[in-house]
Order: C-alpha cells, then sequence, then structure tokens
C-alpha cells in the first residue's frame, strides 16, 4: 500500500470516527425528539382539549350557553381524533354517548356527572401517559449520555492512538533517511537503513542501500583512488610555479595552472574546454606556442615572455618551452595511441641572469688578456731579435716553450671571446658567396706546419665545379679549422686526413676524416655540448670544450647544418653543410 493510500485510509478512519459520534448523537436527539413530540402530540394536546370540554361544561350547567355546547362539541371531535393511550378510547366513546344524552335533553345530575368523571378519566389517562413517556425520555437521555460517553472515550483513545503513532509513521523513516544521509556525508558508506515497509519508505530504504552500497563499492574501487591521485595531481599542478597547459588528443584545453593563465593574460574559466588553435588567433603567446608544437618533445625552447605581477607590473623573464606529448596504451592493444599534450613553461630567468654574467665575465676577462698576452708575444719576438743580442740554445728553446704557451693562451682567450658572443646572442655575420676553395685552402694551409712535423698527410678532394656557398668566410673557415686541429691532435703519426668538400643538393658539405681512435659510442651524442672533453685512450682530456659548441653556433647562425658521423668507427669524421648561393643552388 502506498503512503497515499495509508493517508487516505487514515482519513477515511478518522471521518468514520467523527461520523459515527455524530450519527450516535443524532440518533438519541431524534429519539429524544420524538419522545417530547409524543407528549406534546399525544397527550400535552389531549389534556388542553380535556380542560376545554371541563370549561364548556361548568358554562353549559350555569347558563346553557349554545356557543359551549358547539365548542364541546369540536373540542371531542378534536379529542375523538387524538386517542394515543390505552383506555382513551373507552372513556372518549363514553364521553361520546354521554354528551349526546345530555345534548337530548338528559341533564340530569347523574348525566352531568358521568361526563365530569369520564374527563376526569381522560385526563388521569393523559397525565399518567405524561409522567410515564417522561421516564421514557430521561431514560433515553441517560443512554445516549452513556453510549455516547463510552463511544466518545473509545474513539477519543483511537484517534489519541493515531495522533501519536501515525506521524511517527511518517517522521520515522524521514528521521531515519536524514541520519543515513549524514553518516553518508561523513563517507560512512557501511551504513544501512533498517525499516522495512511496503511503501513508498521501504522502497526509498532499499534504494538508499543500493546506493551506500555501490558507494562502498566504489570507494574501496580502483577508480575511487584513481581520481583521489587525479585530484592530488591536479592540486600539485595549480601550485606548481612553472606554467602547465594540459590539451587533449583533439588539442582542446583541458588544464592550466594560475601560471600559465598569468603569462596568457586569460582567465582559467575562459580557457578551459576551448580549442587551443582558436585561442590562439587572438594570443600572441599561445599562437607562438602552437606553432613551435612540432618541435621535438625533448628539445626545450627559450621564449622571453613579459611576466605582470598582480600589481599591473612585471619584467621580460626567460622561460623554456617544453612539449611532451602524452602516449597511452589502452587494454587489449600493443600499439600507444596519442591522448594528449602536455606544454610545460619553465621560468629559467635566475639561471639566464647568471649565464648572462657568466659570459659577461668571460668577454671581460678574455678581452683583458688579449693584450697582456699580445704584450708577451711582442717581447717574445724582440728577444728574438738578433739586434738585441744572441741567445744560446738552452735560451732559444726557452723562449720557443713561452711562444707555445702564449699561443695557446690566446687561442683559448679567442675562443673564449667567441663563445660570449654565441652565448649573448651577437654573433656578428658576414655573410657573402664564398667558393668552398678558399676556405679549404685556408684551412690546410693554416693547419699544414703541424701536420708536417708529425708526417701527417692531408688529402683534399675538392671538386672545381662546386658552387658558391652562403656563409661568413672568417666564421666558416675557423670552423673548419677546428675540425682539422682536432683530426691532427687525435691522428696518430704518420697518418693520413681526408678532407673533402661535396654537393649535397642545395647544400655544400665540408667534412674532416681522420683515422684515430675516434670517440667512443656513450660520448657521440655530447660532443657539441658546451665545455664537454671526450677523454682520450689514455684517459686525459686535452682542450676547452668550446670548440665544438662554438663551430655548432656558428653555422647554425648560417642557417647551416653540423654532426658526427657516427657509421664511421676507426677514427672520427665531422661535417658540416652550409647552403649554395641562390644563383647556383
Amino acid at each position: 500500500m502506498t503512503i497515499k493510500s495509508k493517508i487516505s485510509s487514515a482519513l477515511t478512519f478518522l471521518f468514520c470516527i467523527i461520523l459515527l459520534l455524530g450519527g450516535l448523537a443524532a440518533f438519541y436527539l431524534n429519539r429524544l425528539s420524538n419522545d417530547s413530540q409524543a407528549i406534546l402530540e399525544d397527550n400535552y394536546i389531549s389534556l388542553e382539549y380535556t380542560s376545554h370540554m371541563q370549561r364548556d361544561l361548568a358554562e353549559i350547567t350555569r347558563q346553557r350557553d349554545a356557543d359551549a355546547l358547539t365548542d364541546f362539541d369540536e373540542n371531542l371531535k378534536k379529542q375523538e381524533k387524538n386517542v394515543t393511550e390505552i383506555g382513551e378510547g373507552e372513556a372518549t366513546s363514553t364521553l361520546r354517548r354521554e354528551f349526546d344524552r345530555f345534548r337530548q335533553g338528559a341533564t340530569d345530575s347523574t348525566t352531568t356527572r358521568r361526563i365530569q368523571e369520564a374527563l376526569f378519566r381522560l385526563d388521569d389517562i393523559n397525565r399518567q401517559a405524561i409522567i410515564r413517556k417522561n421516564e421514557v425520555a430521561k431514560q433515553t437521555a441517560k443512554d445516549a449520555l452513556l453510549w455516547l460517553a463510552v463511544v466518545g472515550t473509545l474513539c477519543f483513545l483511537i484517534v489519541l492512538s493515531f495522533t501519536v503513532n501515525f506521524p511517527g509513521y511518517i517522521a520515522n523513516p524521514i528521521r531515519e533517511l536524514t541520519r543515513g544521509i549524514k553518516q553518508v556525508t561523513s563517507r560512512n558508506f557501511e551504513e544501512r537503513l533498517t525499516f522495512r515497509s511496503n511503501d513508498e519508505f521501504g522502497e526509498l530504504s532499499r534504494s538508499f542501500n543500493r546506493m551506500a552500497e555501490k558507494l562502498d563499492e566504489y570507494e574501496h574501487s580502483n577508480l575511487a583512488r584513481i581520481l583521489f591521485e587525479k585530484k592530488r595531481i591536479d592540486t600539485l599542478i595549480q601550485a606548481m610555479s612553472d606554467g602547465i597547459i594540459g590539451l587533449d588528443q583533439n588539442r582542446y584545453i583541458l588544464f592550466v595552472n594560475p601560471v600559465a593563465s598569468r603569462l596568457l593574460g586569460l582567465n582559467e574559466a575562459d580557457l578551459l574546454g576551448k580549442y587551443a588553435p582558436d585561442v590562439a588567433l587572438t594570443n600572441d603567446l599561445m599562437r607562438t606556442l602552437m606553432q613551435e608544437s612540432n618541435a621535438p618533445a625533448n628539445e626545450p625552447t627559450i621564449l622571453k615572455i613579459y611576466d605582470a605581477d598582480a600589481g599591473g607590473s612585471g619584467k621580460e623573464n626567460y622561460y623554456t618551452r617544453q612539449v611532451q606529448p602524452v602516449d597511452i596504451v589502452r587494454t587489449g592493444d600493443e600499439q600507444p595511441v596519442r591522448a594528449g599534450y602536455v606544454i610545460v613553461l619553465k621560468n629559467i630567468t635566475p639561471f639566464k641572469e647568471l649565464d648572462l654574467a657568466k659570459t659577461n665575465f668571460i668577454a671581460t676577462v678574455s678581452h683583458e688578456l688579449k693584450t697582456p698576452i699580445a704584450s708577451i708575444k711582442m717581447s717574445l719576438k724582440l728577444l728574438d731579435d738578433a739586434r738585441i743580442g744572441q741567445l744560446n740554445d738552452e735560451q732559444r728553446d726557452l723562449i720557443a716553450h713561452v711562444r707555445d704557451d702564449a699561443d695557446r693562451l690566446l687561442n683559448i682567450t679567442g675562443e673564449l671571446l667567441n663563445m660570449a658572443q654565441v652565448e649573448s646572442g651577437q654573433i656578428q655575420l658576414n655573410v657573402q658567396a664564398v667558393a668552398p676553395a678558399e676556405i679549404v685552402n685556408y684551412a690546410v694551409n693554416a693547419l699544414s706546419v703541424a701536420a708536417n712535423e708529425r708526417n701527417i698527410r692531408l688529402q683534399l678532394n675538392v671538386p672545381a665545379d662546386l658552387p658558391a656557398i652562403k656563409a661568413d668566410p672568417d666564421k666558416a673557415s675557423w670552423v673548419l679549422v677546428n675540425f682539422l686541429s682536432n683530426a691532427v691532435r687525435h691522428s696518430p703519426d704518420d697518418s693520413f686526413i681526408e678532407v673533402s668538400a661535396t654537393r649535397q643538393t642545395s647544400y655544400v658539405e665540408f667534412r674532416v676524416r681522420d683515422h684515430g681512435a675516434g670517440i667512443r659510442p656513450e660520448h657521440r651524442d655530447r660532443v657539441f655540448d658546451r665545455y664537454f672533453r671526450a677523454p682520450g685512450n689514455n684517459g686525459q682530456m686535452s682542450g676547452t670544450g668550446l670548440g665544438l659548441a662554438i663551430s655548432k653556433e656558428f653555422i647554425s647562425a648560417m642557417n647551416g647544418q653540423v654532426g658526427l658521423d657516427t657509421s664511421v668507427t676507426d677514427g672520427a669524421a665531422f661535417w658540416f653543410q652550409l647552403p649554395c648561393t641562390p644563383t647556383d643552388s
């Protein structure tokens, strides 16, 4: 039975009780009314008729009034029609018989006395009936009072019980449900409702228990732990000092932390769920991030971004941009699928400032060292002049050693100055059309003396029909000289070095190949890093570790490429490519 049906039944029950009490009261009131009406209609009226006839009889006896006879006859006729009590009919018939005799002339005292006796008898019968019916009415009133008291008390107890218990029938399940909801809110998913019924409360109880069971199952499932970890990761992302932007596989923005929002100049609510290329249409930084999204994931890009603080002021900071693709392998699959991208903007301004300070310091020191080194070389040249005086063999050896050390210091300061120029981004290029043979010849002439001292042959392969290249001749020659000096330094005596220049589509490739110890496989990926020096066969390291790094920067500045041929195992082969001039390509 539904709650609506139960409430309707309860109200119907109360209505029946009210109807019962009302009906019982109406029944007894009707009986009392009937008893009273019977006294009035049956007896009281008869007493009135008898009283009138007694009065008329007195008038007739005294005056023989004709009107009194007529009135007596009319009252007698009315009495004849109102015979209701036992003996009243016989007394009325006697009265009629004696009145007729009196009216016919029997006016003796005997007849008058009989008429009076008949009237007295009618009066007595009706008075006795009134007393009897009054007792009946009193008994009816007592019975009504008794029954109304009994039934009223019973109904009162029933209604009182109903009033006390029925609200609890509605309120107790609601109170129980409220308590259960509070327990579930407190993450007590083992809470269950215990009341049982076949109405809506019972269905609500069963539904609540199923819900709590599902929540308990969910709380102890892997999904709950995954969502908990997700919330923790979201909190970490929001608290990170780096700018982080998450995209799905279709490049819709999934999340963005406050740092990234501040750099983009947009609110987080204006970014979430938006298509990143659409945002890039009106946002320069997002456009830059999307344009460079094809860069390798592990190769960070340095960006210069204006970072405004909460007060509206700010400064330009340096950030590294790194795009990390997110690939997942779905259950049952073997190949990973792209699930999205994470763009990380890391603030490297303090490191950049330190790096610039270091670069300026190196440039300043290197520049200041060139003057005393030049003075040392000038002094060595004067000492070596015969006009100043003759030197013995030991003095000449000392001067030669000092000159070599001065040249080494001069080379180091030159590399440091070039490195400072590279790091500060102020590489000065004089790009022009240059013949590849000129670059090769300059480098070979610069290293021919050092190669001849160790009986190292330089084999050249430079075709005469090579096109001119678009490059700075000094920077390109410096790179080839660096490659060739490394090859001479690491080649054994009585060996040879191959120096070649060949055309590769729209580029000319310069190549230096030696047959020395080569570079170990674990060091090949780092040979172009700054300050990295690969150890030799004896474990010793030579040089500053800047030559190859400077070479890479010089070639990149001239839109070329540089690298190490990893297929060469007996020795080493370094190469760089420079673009041909437009007329020759």
